[in-house]
């Protein structure tokens, strides 16, 4: 593939790494003991409220974290296939179907250069 290309898509993956990094620190923290994970920090709506008040309140809260969880799973999936493309560029082996390990198209890589299917395999 193209050096040129490839330079171009390192910066793409590099804006987008970034970019999922400050989505996820509005709302969960890095987790330093395991690679790649990020946890949802639980809510605490402000709330002076007590007896059924405060009910809703809590339940808020839970609500809010609940909602939160998947936004932050579907973040975490694609920053590590963000990162596992930088890695790749690298090494060297960007832009290598992992399956039928044939070149994947420049333009599906222009489209999502964190790729790691050629159209064929990722059916």
């Amino acid at each position: 593939m193209d050096k040129k290309i490839v330079l171009d898509l390192q910066k793409k993956l590099e804006k987008e790494k970034a970019g999922l990094e400050e989505q996820l620190k509005k709302f969960a923290t890095k987790d330093e003991k395991l690679s790649g994970d990020w946890d949802t920090k639980y809510p605490r709506l402000d709330g002076n409220e007590s007896g059924s008040g405060s009910l809703e309140i809590a339940a808020d809260e839970v609500e809010q974290y609940g909602s939160l969880l998947p936004v932050e799973h579907s973040l975490e999936i694609r920053l590590k296939n963000v990162n596992l493309a930088l890695e790749k560029i690298k090494k060297g082996n960007y832009g290598i179907c992992e399956k039928c390990k044939k070149e994947i198209p420049s333009d599906r890589l222009k489209v999502s250069p964190e790729s790691r299917f050629c159209i064929k395999c990722g059916k």
